[in-house]
């Protein structure tokens, strides 16, 4: 449940004015939401949006030197209380998987209706993972193709490097894996270097398909 007398505060990163500026008058129309914040590009997100603090932020992925997604990564390390959902014309399902393994818990499409687009922000608000119904059926479908591991490339790792690269395609932040399995932040980044060797992979969404068997071997 939404907490009692506390607007959800949103930001907007949106490099089109046009849609920028829908967005903005879409959460301050809202019932229950401020708009807290509104940028044109991921550097601006970038310097702002630690001082701000918003409850949930909307980001677009395509934005000039910094991408959205790029954006979300830095973000999430800084802020890990700060929500993303990617709103873009992407649904693609490397961009989204980049997203998610990113930090971002949510995925819209921008044709997606403002009274839609609301009510996913106050579901993130609430703890909830919202996606467009053109984006969920992709996931599901992803993976349910992948559903079984590819036992070849995990048969290289040591149980733990196997432990962390699990977590590390779920999403968590080196600390995070670092504050769950009780060993320093360092270890963990010794450990994701080793699994990246093995598996021939140079970053975490390389990781993912490889573990899920995306590169033809698996599922």
């Amino acid at each position: 449940m939404q907490k009692y007398g506390h607007h959800i505060r949103v930001c907007v990163v949106e490099d089109n004015h046009f849609l920028r500026h829908a967005f903005g008058q879409m959460v301050c129309n809202g019932v229950g939401y401020d708009l807290v914040g509104s940028y044109d590009s991921g550097e601006a997100a970038l310097a702002n949006i630690p001082t701000i603090l918003p409850d949930v932020v909307l980001m677009d992925i395509d934005m000039g030197v910094i991408s959205g997604i790029e954006a979300v990564r830095v973000l999430k390390e800084k802020c890990p209380h700060v929500q993303f959902i990617m709103c873009t014309v992407h649904d693609e399902e490397e961009k989204i998987f980049q997203a998610l393994s990113a930090g971002a818990s949510g995925y819209l499409l921008k044709s997606t209706q403002p009274d839609a687009i609301l009510l996913a922000i106050k579901e993130m608000y609430n703890g909830g993972a919202p996606m467009s119904s053109q984006i969920a059926s992709k996931v599901v479908a992803s993976f349910r193709v992948k559903s079984q591991v590819n036992n070849e490339a995990i048969e290289k790792l040591s149980a733990r490097e196997a432990e962390i690269l699990s977590e590390l395609v779920n999403g968590l932040l080196y600390k995070e894996i670092a504050v769950k399995l009780g060993i320093s932040q360092e270890t963990v980044r010794k450990h994701v270097y080793n699994i990246y060797k093995k598996l021939q992979v140079n970053n975490r969404v390389e990781a993912f398909n490889k573990y899920y068997g995306n590169n033809g071997k698996g599922g």
